[in-house]
């Protein structure tokens, strides 16, 4: 008896989710608990594990399409069950071969356009076939299908796409006629001129969602600082092999700032408050979001009870979430919630940004590159290691003293740091 492959509860309010990668394809084997599909919301992508061994039977919904939670995206087998066992016909569209461009809601879906019945069987096309056939605006019929049964692959969609475009030939009746045009003034002769669509992730549907609405909701004001780094330096190259030795990650600036952004927090606690009109929500935990690239675009995870941790946790927790970001692992609560946000642009090169605060928090601290610069130490100008910061905060709950405060007690911290030693 086949098995339903349903989508399942990926977190609270979320009813629809897009189909991300088929990690097994129709007729593939999978033993108990393997992952064989990805499901991507607009928080994190999760894994579909098979719920028996057994083989793939069918596949209803392709890669790039969505589906609402509960519904069936496809069919397996059960390990020993007879060959050939007839498979639920499900109410399938017919396979992709065009991109069609709908308006819908404010914003561009990309759907497909159904293809007529031929009179004789089309080779099925596969699902990651038909993703790469779409997204370059391929027919499924200019793929030359080379898998069991003639099924269109992958790989030979790939092949497909590469392949140089043939001109189509004229009647017999039309004899070809070499026409010359004047060239436009100023216009290019060379270089590509293609377009593509791709369809917009959920996750980078929802970052633009909430980088508008901090936007529209929150009264933004960023103020500038910058801070020597000299101190921090110093005390990363003396301890780090230590560190490193006995804490298996390495002592890196990021725990320097975390660390001092809560002593600051706790000096100028409006940063780390709320705005829930008609009240203004004060907290005395520091749940500290970092920013990290992740394979489907910027999350950002949250230290939660930062104040808590010390600087060999803050590093492990840091260095942990960077490499589950990048393979899309990261835990749906492991990305909500968070009272204020660490975005540290300096590691791609950045020298000064206005990062936007994700809501509802009240403030964001951005990061940027070190640069060697002369500066003025006691009457002489001498060459320092300088970093600019940024703070983004809402103006509705936080002041222009108290944001100023924040940032130049986060760069006294940092000059210092031995002041997050003596808590002072």
């Amino acid at each position: 008896m086949a098995i339903e492959l349903k989508v399942p509860e990926v977190g609270e309010s979320i009813t629809e989710v897009m189909i991300g990668t088929w990690k097994k394809r129709e007729g593939d084997g999978v033993v108990v608990d393997e992952p064989i599909v990805e499901i991507e919301s607009d928080k994190a992508t999760v894994e579909l594990p098979a719920p028996v061994a057994g083989t793939v039977s069918r596949v209803l919904k392709g890669s790039g399409e969505r589906a609402r939670v509960g519904e069936v995206i496809g069919y397996m087998e059960p390990a020993g069950a007879a060959a050939g066992a007839a498979t639920p016909a499900p109410a399938a569209p017919a396979p992709q071969t065009t991109v069609d461009v709908k308006r819908k809601e404010g914003r561009t879906d990309i759907g497909s356009v159904q293809m007529a019945p031929p009179a004789t069987q089309a080779p099925r096309v596969m699902p990651a076939a038909a993703r790469v056939l779409g997204e370059a605006g391929v027919p499924a019929g200019a793929a030359t299908g080379t898998g069991p049964g003639g099924r269109v692959t992958k790989s030979d969609a790939v092949a497909a796409v590469s392949r140089p475009a043939v001109p189509a030939a004229l009647p017999p009746a039309v004899k070809p006629a070499a026409v010359t045009l004047p060239a436009a003034r100023g216009a290019a002769v060379a270089g590509s001129r293609e377009e593509r669509y791709v369809l917009i992730s959920p996750i980078r549907q929802r970052i633009a969602e909430r980088l508008v609405e901090a936007q529209q909701q929150a009264a933004l004001l960023t103020t500038f600082n910058e801070v020597d780094m000299s101190a921090v330096m110093g005390l990363r190259a003396k301890f780090k092999d230590v560190f490193q030795e006995r804490h298996g990650a390495k002592l890196g600036f990021m725990s320097f700032f975390v660390r001092a952004a809560v002593e600051a927090l706790r000096a100028v606690p409006q940063v780390n408050a709320e705005f829930r009109a008609p009240h203004i929500v004060y907290r005395d935990y520091c749940d500290i979001g970092i920013a990290v690239g992740g394979g489907k675009g910027l999350v950002v995870p949250v230290l939660r009870n930062a104040e808590a941790m010390s600087f060999a946790q803050i590093e492990l927790a840091i260095n942990d979430f960077a490499k589950r970001a990048a393979d899309n692992k990261l835990k749906l609560e492991e990305l909500q919630g968070g009272t204020f946000t660490i975005s540290n642009g300096g590691v791609y090169g950045s020298m000064m940004s206005t990062p936007i605060i994700n809501p509802p928090q009240s403030g964001i601290l951005g990061l940027h590159a070190i640069q060697d610069r002369p500066m003025a130490v006691n009457g002489q100008v001498v060459i320092r290691p300088m970093m600019y910061l940024a703070l983004t905060y809402d103006h509705r709950l936080v002041d222009g003293r108290e944001a100023v405060t924040f940032l130049k007690r986060i760069k006294d911290t940092i000059e210092d740091p031995t002041r997050l030693m003596l808590e002072v």
